[in-house]
């Protein structure tokens, strides 16, 4: 019950995922990054392990479609999860367990693949994928959120989705951004307006871990954390 896209941005190199469901806290479960490595979700009866799995695969130079194979074929009941993957390389690839018995399905695109399960059609990951790339002028935040809302807007889940995420990572061990919205109406709106606001304090977060000298504390600031 979870439709999501996965992307590397071939101007910076960054991977992220926005992704969204009608069950609670989507961003704890499923989505998984890591810089200069791939992206990988694991969806439907949403198998947690596979994504640092996933991710260890990556690193260790498979391709997306490796990784994904070695997913299903490794995993206790493929049958009935869904796998997706874009490596360092910008390859994607996605699996869809044939027991499946929701509406399911998936759709790569340049540098980005999508997947969803208990979605209203099959077409909403073909749209979530041709939202994001007619939008490749945008920063790539925006480029993934602009795609999940065109999943919603293609027909989304079949029940309300009540949670969603924002996960993205850049050069650093850390993630980029990491915004969840884990159980509220209307999560997509709540999502980006949580990305509007933390926007401009990226680069002040980094500065902190790298280069904490040079800020300036405002003691009043709640961002000095």
């Amino acid at each position: 019950m979870t439709f999501s896209i996965a992307a590397r941005d071939p101007a910076t190199g960054m991977f992220g995922i926005a992704i969204a469901t009608s069950a609670v806290a989507v961003g704890n479960r499923c989505p998984w990054v890591k810089a200069g490595v791939g992206a990988v979700t694991t969806q439907h009866r949403t198998d947690t392990r596979s994504g640092p799995v996933g991710i260890d695969l990556l690193t260790l130079g498979l391709s997306a479609q490796e990784v994904v194979n070695v997913l299903a074929a490794s995993n206790d009941f493929p049958q009935e999860r869904q796998f997706a993957a874009v490596d360092r390389e910008g390859r994607t690839a996605f699996y869809n367990g044939p027991e499946i018995e929701c509406i399911n399905s998936g759709f790569s695109g340049y540098q980005c693949v999508s997947t969803g399960n208990f979605i209203a059609n099959t077409e909403v990951p073909y749209h979530m994928v041709k939202a994001y790339e007619a939008n490749l002028d945008m920063p790539f935040a925006e480029r993934l959120l602009s795609a999940v809302d065109a999943g919603l807007a293609a027909g989304g889940e079949t029940k309300p989705i009540m949670s969603a995420a924002l996960l993205i990572t850049d050069r650093n061990s850390w993630p980029l951004v990491d915004l969840r919205i884990d159980w509220k109406e209307n999560p997509l709106d709540e999502l980006r307006a949580l990305w509007n606001f933390y926007m401009p304090h990226q680069e002040r977060f980094i500065k902190q871990v790298l280069t904490p000298a040079a800020l300036t504390l405002l003691s009043d600031s709640p961002m000095n954390v």
